[in-house]
């Protein structure tokens, strides 16, 4: 079964599954994914900050990881 994240998943525990996360959210505008900060947020905390769609963010990631 593949990974899966969740809108309460650590930004950091996202990037220790697959770096390749980090492609999905500089895509999706969060282009703060090496702060140190934003390793503790949690994913719907970062897209708040941002000002995204945290179901969308949500969404093209578990399919990314489905893929693999």
């Amino acid at each position: 079964m593949a990974a899966q994240v969740t809108k309460k998943t650590l930004i950091g525990e996202m990037l220790q599954m697959d770096m390749g996360i980090a492609g999905i959210l500089m895509g999706a505008g969060m282009h703060c994914v090496g702060c140190p900060a934003s390793a503790m947020e949690s994913l719907e905390e970062a897209c708040m900050v941002h000002g995204m769609d945290a179901d969308a963010v949500l969404k093209a990631i578990n399919e990314y990881l489905a893929a693999e």
